[in-house]
């Protein structure tokens, strides 16, 4: 069921299991980190393509793979990012892109997002609190469903607010997410 849509950037994912479920959503060259003791030789591989054509990095969203997309973006800061929903990843209590279907995939690959140049303070916790996604019996479910319309994942109250910032999303776009909850 692989689709027409040639991504260009290298995608870099955890596992052989998220490459194959990559695979059935889009057609592109893809690199497995095999976790997060990534080796010298997989960095290199990574790099290459870094500065070749450029990365996607699409990492599940769990702790782990939280963890292994900080790594990577610290070695690749104009990396992109694609994140799937905890929803769209989770199969019989197993978190991960392998469990995604291929359009929950391909959404996430057709809306990611690269740190912005120069750090932005669009928005604050005030935003956030306003909105019902700083505190609140269901401010975590709020930042996950905003963070998955928005493409940008789902994140604690800081790491939300960080990814709103650097990701470059408007007023306007944010405004449209929060909205539509």
């Amino acid at each position: 069921m692989t689709d027409n849509t040639i991504i260009s950037e290298v995608i870099v994912v955890e596992g052989k299991d998220d490459e194959a479920a990559v695979k059935k959503a889009v057609n592109a060259e893809i690199i497995t980190t095999h976790g997060y003791g990534l080796s010298a030789a997989v960095y290199k591989r990574i790099e290459e393509a870094y500065n070749r054509c450029g990365i996607i990095i699409f990492t599940d969203p769990d702790y782990a793979g939280s963890n292994i997309r900080r790594k990577l973006s610290e070695k690749f800061p104009k990396a992109k990012h694609a994140y799937i929903s905890k929803a769209a990843g989770t199969k019989k209590n197993d978190i991960g892109v392998e469990n995604a279907s291929p359009e929950a995939i391909l959404a996430a690959l057709k809306a990611v997002h690269a740190e912005t140049a120069e750090k932005r303070t669009a928005f604050s916790t005030a935003d956030l609190y306003a909105n019902g996604l700083l505190s609140g019996e269901n401010a975590a479910q709020r930042r996950d469903k905003v963070g998955e319309i928005l493409g940008i994942g789902y994140g604690n109250a800081k790491t939300f607010l960080n990814r709103l910032n650097n990701y470059g999303i408007t007023e306007e776009e944010f405004r449209k997410a929060v909205d539509s909850l």
